[in-house]
């Protein structure tokens, strides 16, 4: 299956609106209450994917001066499918002068024999902002997880600022080990990028006293930007080391 979801969030007489809200496949596109000046949008699942083979693309664009905030409405779940080639689901973010981009989807399950290649790119101006919150789980419960290969690359005033590549599950190196996952299943990032932390540089910090249950490190990054990882044995536990490094509005 292809399937492409397409959000386009424009300024019109001080306020944000969608002219572009086009969705097919598994995404659903709906409009939520708008929170002030800025419009939600929420990505309904319309059926299982991505499975082996699929190829899924969602692309948000964030116009000047426009604020736009994009969740998904359940977990993702990355299935095997009726073929061993792998599913790719590309995310591409564009915003533009002054505008903003709030990036909230739900987790992202990775079942056990699913073969996915996650890319997300974001293309910020110089005033844009971003706050990006993405959340991967190592298989469902009781179950170990399929591959995954997830790769984040962002571009501020045309210059790279990150380009993080990860591999976890079967064939990949060393990912259960101390340097990625560190045997823990639920692994979450926070990412910032406004222009404000010019004038209130973030320094360095480790949330989680016991390695056990989880911790996680904000480390400021150039560009201005900080970004924010937690490793945890489950979702409640990234959640609540997620809240304490940065609390979600």
């Amino acid at each position: 299956m292809r399937a492409t979801a397409r959000i386009r969030a424009t300024r019109v007489q001080g306020a944000t609106v969608l002219p572009v809200l086009a969705g097919d496949g598994p995404f659903d596109l709906r409009r939520a209450r708008p929170h002030g000046d800025q419009a939600r949008v929420c990505i309904l699942g319309a059926m299982s994917a991505p499975l082996g083979g699929d190829r899924l693309r969602i692309e948000a664009t964030a116009e000047h001066d426009a604020h736009l905030h994009v969740t998904t409405a359940a977990a993702t779940i990355a299935l095997r499918g009726p073929t061993d080639e792998h599913a790719s689901y590309d995310v591409h973010l564009t915003v533009a002068e002054h505008a903003s981009m709030h990036w909230q989807p739900q987790p992202l399950i990775s079942a056990a024999r699913s073969n996915l290649r996650q890319n997300c790119t974001i293309d910020l101006a110089p005033t844009a902002r971003l706050l990006l919150h993405e959340q991967v789980v190592l298989g469902r419960a009781g179950e170990p997880p399929g591959r995954l290969a997830t790769r984040l690359t962002v571009h501020r005033d045309g210059r790279p600022l990150l380009d993080q590549h990860t591999m976890y599950g079967p064939g990949a190196p060393g990912w259960a080990g101390p340097a990625i996952a560190a045997g823990h299943r639920a692994i979450g990032q926070i990412l910032i990028i406004d222009s404000a932390l010019d004038q209130h540089p973030p320094r360095a910090r480790l949330f989680g006293d016991d390695p056990a249950t989880g911790q996680a490190l904000l480390t400021p990054l150039a560009g201005p930007a900080l970004l924010i990882t937690a490793l945890a044995p489950d979702t409640l536990h990234l959640h609540r080391l997620l809240e304490a490094a940065h609390p979600i509005p």
